[in-house]
């Protein structure tokens, strides 16, 4: 993995320890270690921060690792859909309450005791299609990690 060569370079020019690197980048020292070892990838928050410390440019760090690419690719793509699922659940949240109230407005209305009957039932079935259809971290993904692996 090219990038953790780069990682380790960039630090060690600066002379930093992998301590004094992870203090800047609000990161363990662990988690420093398996990015130049290439055990893992880094977010691009973290990668952003290390050119900045770095004085590097995002290109000269990530430049030719097609598996970091890769990674941001997935982690900007999940970032989309859980911003499309929760922005759903906020939608399913509003118009439960609205016809939660309208319920009470209008005492004894079949179709809104009807739909205030079954509206909790409805929830939890959202619920359990937003945890069936919510992404999946990368470590929870074997796939990913055979991925990382091979890269």
């Amino acid at each position: 993995m090219r990038v953790a060569g780069e990682i380790r370079n960039a630090r060690t020019h600066k002379g930093y320890t992998q301590e004094q690197a992870a203090e800047k980048l609000f990161v363990s020292r662990q988690t420093v270690s398996n990015w130049e070892n290439g055990k893992s990838l880094p977010d691009i928050i973290s990668i952003l921060r290390m050119s900045q410390i770095y004085d590097l440019s995002v290109d000269e760090l990530l430049k030719g690792d097609a598996t970091l690419m890769q990674k941001i690719e997935n982690d900007s793509r999940r970032a989309k859909e859980e911003k499309k699922l929760f922005r759903s659940a906020w939608i399913a949240l509003a118009v439960s309450l609205v016809l939660f109230i309208l319920g009470y407005i209008f005492p004894n209305n079949p179709v809104l005791d009807f739909i205030n009957g079954a509206l909790p039932w409805v929830l939890l079935g959202l619920l359990i299609l937003y945890t069936y259809l919510r992404p999946q971290n990368d470590s929870a993904n074997p796939e990913g990690t055979a991925e990382r692996k091979q890269g």
